[in-house]
């Protein structure tokens, strides 16, 4: 299974890797649920989602290096000379000086609480839900049980996976526990939630690619859009997304979903670039959608000899000591590429972060949708 193709054929049901923790399947508890949701699920679930067609998204041999929307596969990146990358090791607690509840949860301290990391979810609920639990975010009953700690998701909630909009829901439930506990759980926008929302809104709608005709419903069932997902996707689920900032920096860590530069095109500031993501959602013009779309779904940028200085050139303009960002999956940076079966190159080796570019950029994307890892980890990393 390759990054830009699909977990299951469009239409069937998805498969489950992995059946733990089905408990954790979030219907919010009312005490809990911050956002009233919208009665409108059953006209969601009847409307037809149009079949893809792949006539509909040509392939374009002349498009850049990175630029993968409309491709089924995604290029195998060799390694570069050893010695310059490095994989950190997750642990249960990234820093072993901290102090700890009996629950393993961070312990509740003066000022900001520490400071965690999500890669890209993909639709593994159960996955996520294991990882946050082990790193003491979340209790045996999966609520928020972190205190005054800080937790980012870098996007990519949904696709690929069995139950994106559980990600979602979870997500937005813990999002309130936090904030009443003292800390806080938010999400930067990814280029899946742009393709969903592009989906929902426009689906069939002809856009222009840069490469011909196509449309946002072909290339979302084409990079793994799940129907499940889309029956189950609300009003409130939308405005969530389209309100998520697509760049932020923390504690020196500089956030974002995608290892492009291309963010610089909608800004020289973090809020300008911000504002001008919700801008461009709220005209809700189907070309200008498709164009934000398709740039946050460039890649690679920081890789090759040029890397550090595309880095260095996203911290000068934004702040920051370093990026920390999802996206392009470890195995594809390290050249290890397996499928999600555990055929074709076995398991991607995946224990933790993959730190590059000169030690500047940090990848998060664990693979977790070729049987690679979830990744959550505590900033800045042990070593």
């Amino acid at each position: 299974m390759v990054e830009g193709s699909m977990t299951q054929g469009a239409g069937q049901g998805p498969v489950v890797r992995t059946a733990t923790l089905r408990d954790f399947r979030v219907a919010p508890a009312p005490v809990h649920e911050p956002v009233p949701y919208v009665a409108e699920q059953a006209a969601y679930a009847a409307e037809q989602v149009v079949p893809y067609a792949a006539e509909q998204v040509p392939y374009a041999a002349e498009e850049p290096d990175g630029y993968t929307p409309t491709q089924r596969d995604l290029p195998v990146i060799g390694r570069g000379g050893p010695g310059d990358t490095v994989q950190v090791e997750v642990q249960a607690d990234q820093n072993p000086d901290s102090a700890l509840d009996p629950s393993g949860a961070p312990a509740a301290e003066d000022g900001p609480g520490p400071l965690y990391v999500v890669g890209d979810v993909h639709g593994y609920l159960d996955e996520l839900v294991t990882e946050l639990h082990a790193q003491g975010l979340i209790d045996a009953a999966g609520h928020w049980s972190a205190g005054t700690a800080r937790l980012w998701f870098l996007g990519d909630f949904t696709d690929r996976g069995p139950d994106g909009i559980g990600v979602i829901d979870l997500v937005m439930r813990l999002s309130a526990e936090a904030a009443a506990a003292g800390g806080y759980c938010k999400a930067l926008m990814g280029n899946h939630e742009l393709l969903l929302i592009g989906a929902k809104r426009f689906g069939d709608t002809p856009v222009n690619s840069g490469a011909g005709t196509a449309t946002f419903q072909a290339a979302w069932l084409l990079n793994g859009g799940q129907r499940t997902d889309m029956e189950r996707l609300q009003d409130v689920h939308l405005q969530w997304m389209a309100r998520l900032d697509a760049v932020i920096e923390e504690d020196g860590h500089l956030l974002m979903h995608s290892d492009t530069t291309a963010y610089l095109d909608y800004g020289d500031s973090i809020e300008a670039v911000n504002d001008t993501v919700h801008d461009v959602l709220n005209r809700n013009d189907a070309n200008e959608c498709w164009d934000l779309f398709r740039k946050f779904t460039k890649r690679f940028a920081f890789r090759d000899d040029s890397g550090p200085q595309a880095v260095r050139d996203l911290l000068g303009t934004y702040g920051g000591q370093r990026i920390v960002h999802g996206h392009s999956p470890i195995p594809y940076l390290l050249g290890e590429v397996g499928s999600e079966d555990g055929e074709d190159g076995g398991t991607p080796g995946v224990e933790g972060p993959h730190v590059y570019a000169d030690g500047l950029a940090i990848a998060m994307d664990g693979g977790v949708t070729m049987a690679g890892k979830l990744l959550v980890v505590q900033l800045p990393l042990s070593n």
